[in-house]
């Protein structure tokens, strides 16, 4: 398994102390990258900013729906 951050393998056999630092560095930037997506998520799934967005777009579905349903009577 080679290293896929961009970091130059090592030469020699790792000790423990690498590996540890290792793990400390790779949980950092997980944690970062899942930071960054929450918020991501959270940007692209608020209906507020859609409606910013594309308010005619959004006017017009929230009509369209509400034709649909008044329809059923």
């Amino acid at each position: 398994m080679g290293a896929s951050n961009g970091s130059p393998k090592p030469v020699g056999p790792r000790t423990s102390a690498m590996l540890r630092e290792d793990i400390e560095r790779t949980r950092a930037e997980l944690a970062t990258s899942v930071s960054e997506l929450r918020e991501e998520v959270a940007f692209v799934a608020d209906w507020r900013e859609w409606v910013r967005r594309h308010p005619y777009t959004c006017v017009g579905a929230a009509f369209a729906v509400g034709y649909l349903l008044g329809s059923r009577r």
